[in-house]
């Protein structure tokens, strides 16, 4: 922790552009298409998220993982652009701050998560609220979901 979308993006093979490497001409056509990044596959056999990097890092993070969940997810042109973009940003905010990490850290409010996973505090005052509810679940069954025990082990791994 915190979990950091550019070393996944690069784990993954996805090459990173950040919008201040580009021609004036192509920034602004990159604004036009996303203000914040845009992830593009476009049939060369590689993946690209390009980001403006004028912004600061919690935002950039996020912007990078909402990318890789367009990759991850299989999204294209031809789907509902608006389910789309709500799965990218579920995955985003679960990527950012797993709900099973936030219970290793027993977090009294927000700014513990804020503190932990290196987010916004907005995005920190979404993943407590979202652990909430998660915690209500893990509470019923006393049990972490298959998924769960995996990405937790991950991060034995790496501890």
């Amino acid at each position: 922790m915190p979990i950091r979308g550019f070393d996944l993006a690069s784990k993954m093979g996805i090459i990173l552009i950040p919008y201040s490497s580009l021609s004036s001409k192509k920034r602004l056509a990159a604004c036009q298409v996303s203000f914040d990044g845009f992830y593009l596959e476009p049939g060369d056999g590689k993946e690209y998220i390009f980001y403006n990097d004028m912004m600061g890092y919690s935002r950039l993070n996020m912007t990078i993982l909402h990318e890789i969940g367009h990759c991850v997810l299989g999204h294209h042109d031809k789907m509902n652009q608006d389910e789309a973009e709500a799965e990218a940003k579920f995955f985003a905010k679960y990527a950012a701050a797993p709900p099973p990490l936030i219970h290793l850290l027993n977090p009294k409010g927000p700014k513990d998560i804020k503190d932990a996973f290196m987010i916004s505090l907005q995005a920190a005052t979404y993943a407590f609220g979202y652990y909430k509810k998660w915690l209500k679940q893990y509470q019923k069954t006393g049990s972490y979901f298959a998924y769960e025990l995996q990405l937790l082990r991950l991060f034995e791994k790496s501890a």
